[in-house]
């Protein structure tokens, strides 16, 4: 780090080292008061930590010390593997993200097949789907969103960070099927998901 880091700067950072989960800066002043320039501190310690081994991050509006992910390999240690998502659980999930807040007829409509209850319980017990009210239509749907945990996990600052179609494309990721599609001059699912959502 560059000279002397002052005491508030110090004491930001002890807060955000210790901290059990990723704090908003409203979370963090309670710790530190408003003694000092919070906004400018944290870009401070962003930028003291880049490159190093732990990097100070924020995802979701909320920051806190991540292993840095080149460093990632060193660290892994040998445990159960989780139980993976279900081909229905990941689709799912994509559909919320990219269309979030959705409910579940929605979600359903884009699939183009019902929605397991236990899908979508499977998906808020990870802590990355959350119920995000209810729509105003006759009915009163419950609708779903992402939680910052979701971005968290994987590496999101926000839902714009997302990867688009040519994203997708260029990974290989898009399914066979919508790419046979597009080459009979029909419109991929993707692209054409405004008409759904």
């Amino acid at each position: 780090m560059n000279g002397e880091p002052d005491d508030y700067l110090r004491a930001v950072e002890a807060a955000l080292f210790v901290a059990e989960a990723p704090l908003t800066p409203a979370e963090l002043r309670l710790h530190v008061g408003d003694a000092g320039d919070l906004a400018a501190a944290l870009r401070q310690l962003s930028d003291d930590y880049a490159g190093r081994g732990i990097n100070l991050v924020e995802r979701g509006g909320r920051w806190h010390f991540q292993t840095a992910a080149d460093l990632a390999h060193i660290l892994r240690r040998e445990k159960d593997e989780a139980r993976k998502l279900s081909r229905a659980a990941m689709e799912t999930l994509a559909i919320i993200a990219y269309h979030e807040p959705v409910s579940r007829a929605e979600i359903e409509a884009i699939r183009g097949v019902q929605v397991a209850k236990g899908t979508l319980d499977v998906l808020m017990e990870s802590g990355w789907v959350r119920p995000a009210g209810r729509r105003e239509v006759p009915g009163r749907p419950l609708i779903y969103a992402t939680t910052v945990d979701f971005l968290s996990h994987f590496g999101l600052s926000s839902r714009r960070d997302l990867p688009g179609i040519d994203d997708l494309r260029a990974a290989g990721l898009l399914d066979p099927v919508d790419l046979a599609l597009e080459g009979l001059g029909g419109q991929s699912v993707l692209e054409n998901d405004d008409d759904v959502a």
